[in-house]
């Protein structure tokens, strides 16, 4: 199963060495997407029409990218996924059970599909390891990690992973030159009913999602992540949760804890530019996208659908309708370029 995933990558004898390069749906023009959810029955809690699109892969997923002009998507196990599960044996062989259906679905056809690996996030050295399978020998293009792993006999740890434990995972990210990609997740209880029972309304991508992820990003920074690892790629949905839009409060008000021994060396907008990324998953606000390109730059930004929570036409139809506001070649950076770089689609 292993070497499934890498049928349509194709080696080019190079100097008397191999160099792999991988064979993908490239029409040049068309849409690349990522943060695009999928899941197996032994993990799905949704019903319905929901449930039958996150199974799905070759049928209604296939039938609308082609309506809509995608040419290559990046799937991902759906929320919570591995993050969802207490117990660090059973999290750590889900992870390899999810990667090895994932690897299998899409085997028969990598031209039109990617793949992020599902982590168990309970140990980080486990975490690196599986991740290097992942890609060395799945072909995936990086990780996904839905949030902090929840952990404890009731759910009573969060572990998050802007520690110094973490560093060893962080070292194969870097190595494997691979981005991740931070996902929400729902709060464990008492959590979640702690901080929205007097709003329930608030919960999931009203809310929760972005208060709750967000923190998560910022203790990246914060803990000094990305200056013990200078080249490490995040990828954050959702046009960034909401980060770059207060960057202003948010640099300001760090640099009064530098002297409590805060130990980020530069500030949240600088990662921004040099570790951080965003998509316009679920998020497709035209201005918002303007104001954050002046913050962040256009080739920080890629597009993505957050299918299926959202339809895809929904996403597709705000994308082709940029034109007005920007130029073709920044326009084909949204859809593509950017994330044909991050991902080394071409190389």
């Amino acid at each position: 199963m292993a070497k499934l995933y890498i049928l349509h990558i194709v080696a080019f004898i190079v100097s008397s060495s191999f160099v792999y390069a991988r064979i993908w749906n490239d029409t040049g023009k068309g849409k690349i997407a990522f943060e695009e959810a999928w899941t197996i029955p032994e993990l799905a809690t949704e019903t319905g029409t929901l449930r039958s699109n996150l199974l799905d892969i070759h049928n209604q997923r296939l039938t609308q990218m082609d309506q809509t002009g995608i040419d290559f998507m990046v799937l991902s196990c759906a929320s919570p996924c591995i993050q969802g599960i207490s117990d660090p044996a059973v999290a750590n062989a889900m992870a390899v059970n999810v990667n090895n259906q994932l690897a299998a679905q899409i085997s028969n056809n990598t031209l039109r599909f990617g793949a992020f690996a599902a982590l168990s996030m309970h140990n980080a050295s486990e975490a690196a390891a599986e991740l290097k399978r992942t890609v060395e020998e799945l072909g995936f293009l990086g990780g996904l990690v839905n949030d902090y792993q929840q952990s404890g006999e009731n759910n009573d740890t969060l572990i998050y992973y802007d520690q110094p434990d973490f560093d060893v995972f962080w070292q194969m990210v870097t190595e494997l030159d691979v981005p991740i990609y931070f996902h929400p997740r729902t709060n464990v209880e008492p959590i979640a009913t702690l901080l929205y029972g007097h709003a329930p309304w608030l919960l999931g991508p009203g809310q929760e999602f972005a208060a709750t992820l967000s923190s998560h990003v910022l203790g990246l920074c914060t803990n000094g992540v990305f200056d013990r690892f200078p080249d490490l790629k995040i990828i954050v949905g959702h046009l960034g949760e909401r980060i770059p839009s207060d960057f202003i409060r948010i640099d300001a008000q760090l640099q009064r804890q530098i002297p409590l021994g805060m130990p980020m060396l530069l500030n949240v907008s600088t990662y921004f530019h040099t570790n951080l990324y965003e998509t316009t998953s679920g998020n497709f606000a035209t201005t918002l996208l303007q104001f954050h390109i002046k913050e962040i730059g256009l080739e920080r930004i890629m597009f993505s659908i957050d299918y299926p929570f959202v339809d895809i036409p929904s996403g597709t139809t705000w994308v082709d309708g940029l034109d007005d506001v920007l130029t073709p070649e920044k326009l084909l950076s949204l859809k593509r370029g950017a994330a044909i770089k991050l991902l080394k689609l071409n190389d």
